[in-house]
């Protein structure tokens, strides 16, 4: 009794949930160094190996905190159809658009997505995160919007990208890249009204997950096999970190933490993305990227709750 009490004190605690959330953004940063030198995988080949992974690391986590098995599966179909919808449409919607636009331009579309995070919140009850958009939050959200923008582009622009170019690919690269940011957004923040629905459940999400990208990775791609060596050590570190670990911390958070408050430290995921790429030498940083981190950092610190907020003590 004593240890389900504090099991559930631990999983409402909204500081520590907050921490998950932070983990996963951290963890996200990796992915693009990852995906860079991932050689000719194809996305959705890719994405369905490393859920793949993600389900192992989800069954490990459920055994570990003596969470019964039958959870992974046994969950209503709203969850069900809402995990699909999140974890399968974003990463379909996202890719469509790396495709069809240019990177640059559905990388900044995209990350639209912690900026509606905190305007989606306000549709959430009080007792479950949201109400009214305070001034602060407002400001520091826009603080951080704009050292994203800029972080994408002199990111871009140290790479040889050509400004000229701007908004020259399909119409449709551009909806999916918009579709990819609400579809995230609106499933963060949808996941805090099944706050009751253990992480644990996630498991049975990644498994189905990797089995729909392998029918998108059939469809669309053509198969990159066998896999060598280095390749394989790639897949394992996606699987385990940025697809596998991250998505149960981020689900942790966005379910108990102070969900506003992530939504604007999401936008420190494409800052500490090219720094770890300018790190492995893949880019380099610019007098522009240290200003984009001064206004993410700023962002999250003007946007953080206080006591008078009702943040955590």
């Amino acid at each position: 009794m004593s240890t389900a009490g504090h099991a559930h004190h631990a999983a409402g605690d909204p500081r520590r949930a907050t921490w998950a959330g932070a983990g996963a953004i951290a963890i996200w940063s990796s992915l693009a160094s990852l995906t860079a030198v991932s050689g000719p995988i194809p996305p959705f080949q890719l994405t369905a190996m490393s859920f793949a992974i993600a389900t192992l690391v989800g069954v490990a986590y459920t055994i570990a905190t003596r969470v019964p098995l039958s959870r992974m599966v046994a969950m209503p179909p709203a969850v069900w159809a809402l995990g699909l919808y999140g974890l399968l449409g974003y990463h379909a919607a996202y890719f469509y658009a790396l495709k069809t636009a240019p990177p640059l331009e559905a990388s900044i579309i995209n990350y639209l997505w912690p900026l509606l995070i905190v305007a989606f919140s306000c549709l959430l009850p009080a007792n479950r995160g949201g109400g009214r958009l305070g001034g602060r939050l407002a400001i520091g959200a826009l603080l951080a919007a704009a050292g994203t923008a800029i972080a994408i582009t002199s990111g871009t622009a140290s790479s040889g990208s050509n400004s000229a170019t701007l908004f020259s690919g399909s119409a449709l690269g551009y909806l999916a890249a918009l579709a990819s940011a609400i579809i995230w957004a609106s499933y963060s923040v949808a996941s805090r009204l099944f706050a009751h629905v253990p992480t644990a459940s996630l498991a049975g999400l990644c498994a189905a997950t990797s089995l729909g990208a392998a029918f998108l990775h059939l469809a669309t791609e053509t198969t990159h096999w066998p896999l060598t060596a280095h390749e394989a050590l790639i897949v394992l570190a996606c699987g385990l970190g940025p697809v596998g670990l991250a998505f149960y911390l981020w689900d942790h958070g966005m379910k108990h933490g102070e969900i506003r408050l992530l939504g604007v430290l999401a936008y420190a995921t494409p800052l500490l993305s090219l720094m770890l790429l300018a790190a492995f030498g893949i880019g380099r940083l610019t007098p522009l990227l240290a200003l984009a981190g001064v206004l993410v950092t700023a962002g999250a610190v003007v946007a953080a709750p206080g006591r008078r907020d009702g943040g955590p003590r």
